[in-house]
């Protein structure tokens, strides 16, 4: 069945590579045969692909377990919504839609093979089809979207040599590339080889997912990717690090040798390290995200916060933490999507994304407005959407561990996020309408279905959490811990449950009671979108009042220059470094010593083949 998934991937690139341009709903339906063959999984995970070739003296294999298939889930799942949205009006508008579907399939046929890595050489072929498939899907659009992939490329390759660093000092030590060799040699290896192997590893997958301090690629690449494609690369793309982390280093080495690694001249241990790198890489971006005039960088922002608590619910490494982080990796995907998907819409018929140039959508784009509103909602981490359970899951993890400073980081975290989905919903949808958007339509149907389902799954999975723990319940398994005791409606927990269908019940019985007062009280009357009054003066449609620039100065004024000046300094040198390092390379490699670097070449062949 793994050989037979493989294969279907491998087949989806080669028909959309064929019918090109035609290739919309004949991709849909290739990512939903793919949906299918995973579920027909669920009852015989572990499961081997008999493909298999020697190397060396190495076997490299694929097998797909419990974590690797709630990851290639959700990727699937995110391929084909974006396909989805692409099939109609939205592909038919996008002159390279023949190279973005291509770039998809190249990307979820490339994770599937990462997501069924055997031992580590199949590991890093795996890792190297990400990274250059990754750098395709945000490259081929050009201009600015080709910048940004190349700064992630740079990224990529620096984390790639770590990567294979690691499993070469695995091969010198253990004598073995084998997952199974290695596990069992770790007891045996010294502190020294397993700070290399955090460190090696930590920062190479690190990379992928944008934790600090390897985040700065990932905002511009994400939103300048076209939509679809974004909404793909957003909901899962980044998460491919987090499962690599978790494979190779939390569940093997685990969390009891990782408190023994003392950080030398410190109070930290190697544990506590990933755990605040975790903590900043929640709190930084999030509050760069609040100051964001774009809407897709606001929102590609928020996707670096948010790997950030998925990474330490994983680090806390009890049932409840790993649950919460594994969770939050699948409540993200869907509203993420939703979300991307949204403002994609918003561009498709406006023309921008600029948070200072629109307003008032609600009355021309309803059903767009409700997709963005339940996804702010989920990422915000509020009931009744599915991202308040995950993160729910999340903080009583922490107070279990007795972890208060990082619970604290994580309050600190969501505060600004959803300050700054406010500001997102506030300078799209709501006050005046602008006079350039006066015949704005909703999208069609092809647009509107896939973001209103994927906001319809957050709302299920968020008032029945125990639908998508069933997921979860694989992957934590796999990892090595006990499954989270579930029902339907939420988490069954000795001392604290979670019950969102009561939750859900109280939520919609609140709304109820004020939408009574609202309809049958006396004192309500209806106002035009333009009938307002301030200052002393009633404001006509030719007078703008829709607070977008500057929209929290009293918040800016306090961590704005911090902003200005340290982290953007520190950007500023690590590109003029990379730019520098760029140049050098290609000096090097392609000017100064080309036919130098082919004769070494060819006596080291010659030498080899004597």
């Amino acid at each position: 069945m793994l050989n037979l998934l493989l294969f279907s991937s491998l087949l989806t690139v080669f028909l959309v590579y064929k019918k090109g341009a035609e290739a919309g709903w004949l991709s849909m339906a290739a990512y939903a045969v793919q949906l299918i063959l995973l579920l027909l999984l669920w009852n015989q995970l572990p499961i081997n692909a008999s493909i298999s070739f020697g190397f060396l003296n190495y076997v490299i294999h694929w097998q797909m377990t419990g974590l690797g298939w709630f990851f290639a889930v959700i990727t699937v799942g995110a391929a084909l919504f974006s396909a989805w949205y692409s099939a109609g009006e939205w592909g038919d508008s996008q002159k390279d839609i023949r190279l973005q579907r291509i770039t998809l399939a190249l990307n979820v046929a490339a994770m599937l093979i990462l997501l069924s890595s055997g031992d580590f050489l199949s590991l890093f072929i795996g890792w190297e089809l990400v990274s250059w498939a990754s750098y395709l899907i945000m490259t081929h659009h050009g201009g600015k979207s080709a910048d940004a992939a190349f700064r992630y490329l740079l990224y990529a390759m620096s984390g790639a040599m770590m990567i294979l660093a690691g499993i070469v000092l695995i091969g010198v030590q253990v004598g073995s590339l084998e997952f199974a060799e290695f596990w069992k040699a770790l007891p045996n290896l010294p502190n020294s080889s397993l700070w290399a192997l955090v460190l090696l590893f930590g920062a190479g997958f690190s990379v992928k997912m944008a934790i600090m301090p390897f985040h700065l690629w990932q905002a511009e690449a994400y939103a300048e990717t076209p939509g679809a494609n974004a909404a793909f690369l957003s909901a899962i793309s980044a998460r491919m690090g987090l499962f690599a982390l978790a494979l190779i280093l939390l569940k093997p080495i685990g969390m009891e040798r990782l408190i023994d690694l003392a950080v030398p001249f410190t109070f930290l241990d190697a544990r506590s390290l990933l755990a605040w790198i975790a903590a900043l890489t929640m709190i930084i971006p999030t509050y760069i995200a609040l100051q964001q005039n774009d809407a897709r960088l606001l929102l590609a922002w928020h996707g670096i916060g948010q790997g950030g608590f998925m990474l330490l619910g994983i680090v806390i490494a009890t049932p409840m933490g790993v649950a919460g982080g594994l969770l939050h990796v699948f409540n993200y995907a869907t509203y993420q999507a939703a979300l991307f998907l949204a403002v994609t819409a918003v561009l498709y018929r406006t023309g921008t994304t600029n948070l200072d140039k629109l307003g008032g959508l609600i009355t021309r784009m309803p059903l767009t407005y409700v997709a963005l509103l339940m996804g702010i909602i989920g990422l915000a981490g509020l009931p009744p959407m599915n991202g308040f359970v995950s993160k729910w899951l999340i903080y009583k993890g922490l107070l279990e561990a007795k972890m208060p400073l990082l619970l604290i980081a994580a309050a600190i975290s969501t505060l600004g996020t959803i300050l700054s989905v406010y500001k997102l919903i506030h300078n799209v949808f709501l006050g005046q309408l602008r006079k350039e958007h006066y015949e704005v339509k909703e999208v069609p149907w092809t647009m509107a279905a896939p973001m209103l389902i994927l906001v319809g799954i957050g709302f299920i999975t968020g008032m029945m959490p125990g639908l998508a723990l069933e997921l979860v319940d694989k992957a934590q398994i796999a990892l090595g811990y006990t499954a989270l005791p579930h029902n339907i409606g939420g988490i069954i927990w000795p001392n604290g449950s979670l019950n969102m269908l009561l939750v859900t019940g109280i939520f919609f019985y609140g709304v109820g009671i004020g939408a009574i007062i609202f309809f049958l009280g006396n004192r309500r009357f209806i106002t035009h979108q333009w009938d307002n009054y301030a200052g002393g003066h009633f404001l006509s449609a030719d007078v703008p009042y829709n607070y977008t620039h500057n929209f929290y100065p009293g918040v800016m004024r306090v961590i704005g220059p911090w902003f200005r000046g340290t982290l953007v300094k520190l950007e500023q040198f690590l590109v003029n470094l990379a730019q520098v390092l760029a140049g050098g390379f290609h000096s090097f490699y392609r000017v100064s010593y080309t036919p130098l670097y082919l004769l070494v070449v060819t006596v080291l062949a010659l030498a080899w083949v004597i």
